[in-house]
């Protein structure tokens, strides 16, 4: 095969994986290097992460074009999900948030904040206010706890470490070979180009990727930083609910996210900590005590895990595509909001390699810099 129709991709996370799978389809001879030894090690935020795909309840603490995103990924997700070759774990039933009495100012600034995103993209879904009655229908595990909630229609979730589990699967069975164990740096991934004229490489490192990103006057640039996350699972047999839901206080935040088989992925917002170091007991007690204020079952809950991760962010916490010289991309920076985002980012990095355009990247404003040399047409 010609060296055009090559590419080396630094990372075995979501979106290495991701594209892997995309270019190896189309015909593409495809290499990773990942620096994790093992597929248990790899994948770094998005193995710990819970999945949502929340674009509505993200507005209320995002940029627009992150928002613009997450709606374009919802389908996206459906299809890349439904073409696996292992199920994968996907519902689009919407978001609930929840809030106790005492914290009604919060959910207030809440919806203040969902309002000026609706006048910025008028195309949103429409928050549905819900009073005991309605809210006891929507969603019974909650009923007489909470006297009133918001419902968020049209926002879904995933199953992630299912999804990487059956990325993993199709490029094991389009004979991909994966390097583990080889922490590959930008710099020797361009010294493989020049031994490949016409060849791409993909850096999809995420934190591994820090100390070669940017720090230039061009949109995008870094520093590229950690911010930490923390994160429990749960098995609650004695628990169910029907969709994410989001409990407001304004000390810890917290979301539920309800997998198959009474699984529970619970976390807070993040930490502006670039430590991967063991979750803290004070951080543990309120994400576990808040998970207890709303549903009484997960106080016989079994952990089945407690994580901290640290998530890839740039000082605008925006996403970001540089080009870092001909036919060489580096693809960082998405954050919490990487699930959200993903099949977005995804999509015009592919319409570049394949078309040499930007158009979806625009259209979504996804920040695309660089080496302007880099832009040529494909061969």
């Amino acid at each position: 095969m010609p060296a055009a129709n090559t590419v080396l991709i630094l990372g075995a996370g979501l979106l290495g994986r991701m594209l892997a799978v995309t270019l190896a389809r189309a015909g593409w001879r495809v290499e990773v290097a990942e620096a994790a030894a093992d597929a248990q090690q790899a994948g770094g935020a998005a193995r710990v992460a819970a999945a949502m795909l929340a674009p509505l309840a993200e507005s209320a603490v995002t940029e627009p074009n992150v928002v613009a995103m997450g709606r374009y990924a919802l389908p996206r997700w459906r299809e890349l999900c439904a073409s696996l070759p292992t199920p994968v774990f996907f519902q689009q039933n919407g978001t609930l948030i929840l809030w106790h009495r005492q914290d009604a100012r919060e959910a207030t600034r809440f919806e203040a904040l969902l309002r000026d995103t609706a006048a910025r993209l008028p195309d949103l879904p429409t928050p549905q206010p819900l009073d005991a009655a309605a809210l006891a229908e929507r969603e019974p595990a909650v009923a007489g706890r909470f006297a009133q909630g918001l419902y968020l229609p049209d926002e879904g979730q995933l199953d992630g470490r299912q999804l990487l589990q059956a990325l993993l699967a199709e490029l094991h069975q389009r004979g991909v070979p994966i390097h583990w164990d080889r922490a590959m740096t930008l710099t020797q991934a361009q010294a493989w180009q020049r031994d490949h004229p016409g060849a791409w490489v993909l850096d999809c490192r995420g934190l591994g990727a820090r100390d070669e990103w940017p720090r230039d006057a061009a949109p995008g640039a870094g520093p590229l930083r950690g911010v930490r996350g923390e994160v429990v699972r749960l098995h609650a047999p004695d628990v169910t609910l029907q969709r994410p839901t989001r409990l407001l206080h304004p000390r810890y935040p917290i979301y539920i996210a309800p997998k198959e088989h009474h699984l529970f992925v619970i976390g807070a917002t993040e930490i502006e900590a670039d430590d991967r170091s063991p979750a803290s007991v004070r951080s543990t007690l309120e994400l576990l005590s808040a998970a207890y204020a709303v549903h009484p079952g997960f106080a016989e809950a079994r952990i089945l895990e407690l994580n901290a991760e640290c998530r890839p962010t740039l000082p605008d916490n925006l996403p970001a595509v540089r080009l870092a010289g001909p036919r060489a991309m580096q693809i960082n920076g998405l954050y919490r909001h990487g699930y959200l985002i993903a099949p977005a980012v995804h999509d015009a990095v592919v319409e570049f390699i394949q078309h040499g355009t930007r158009t979806l990247a625009g259209r979504l404003g996804l920040t695309f810099a660089g080496h302007e040399c880099a832009a040529e047409q494909p061969a």
